[in-house]
């Protein structure tokens, strides 16, 4: 009997905590918007609840401060992008159609998702200032380190050759064109997500070493 209602009481406990994390990924989507206009710095969680359906007190009920609120949404929105670029590297049949895929994905999103990535960018500005950030910001950054590896490892696969740099320097040869290509978009300029599917093309080809 004692361990039937052991046994009970783990899955309540288990309901609440996933009922727990099912609200926080709520609120976080609701909050994106916000968030992602004002940018770290103007944003607030009295602010937020204001652009939103939930009372400020709701928010600080799911989280402690407006740290754990933009960390949460970050990770929550890079998550979707990693899975995104997952499914490109597992259903590309070649190199040229991994490259096409990548290279048209990293421009739609560009210019589809914009204010995220502005936020992103914020975020790991900020977190050179503020240690509250840096633990997830590196998490964060690392899983997408890891992602782009995974990329350039099935691109060098599926055309016979090897990859010259490691992940590291793979990582930050295509976020520092896409920093650049989000900078001129935000400024106007209608060329800048065809500029960074060129770009990223050929920069995937500069990472192989032909085996002989």
């Amino acid at each position: 009997m004692t361990q039937v209602a052991d046994k009970a009481s783990d899955r309540i406990a288990r309901r609440q905590v996933d009922k727990f994390a099912e609200r926080r990924a709520q609120l976080a989507a609701s909050a994106l918007r916000t968030l992602s206009e004002l940018g770290y710095a103007r944003t607030s969680l009295r602010e937020i609840a204001q652009n939103s359906e939930f009372s400020h007190g709701v928010l600080h009920y799911y989280f402690r401060d407006k740290v754990d609120l933009i960390t949460h949404c970050v990770r929550q929105y890079k998550a979707e992008c990693v899975t995104r670029y997952d499914q490109i590297v597992a259903t590309a049949d070649s190199a040229e159609e991994l490259r096409q895929g990548f290279a048209a994905t990293l421009a739609r999103t560009l210019v589809d998702d914009a204010p995220m990535h502005r936020l992103w960018y914020d975020l790991r500005n900020q977190s050179m200032f503020e240690e509250s950030f840096r633990a997830d910001v590196l998490e964060i950054d690392q899983s997408l380190e890891r992602m782009i590896w995974r990329i350039a490892v099935q691109f060098a696969e599926l055309a016979g050759a090897s990859l010259a740099v490691g992940p590291a320097t793979a990582y930050a040869l295509f976020d520092g064109l896409f920093q650049q290509g989000l900078l001129r978009h935000l400024a106007g300029q209608d060329d800048a997500a065809d500029e960074l599917r060129a770009s990223v093309g050929d920069v995937l080809d500069g990472l192989l070493v032909r085996r002989p």
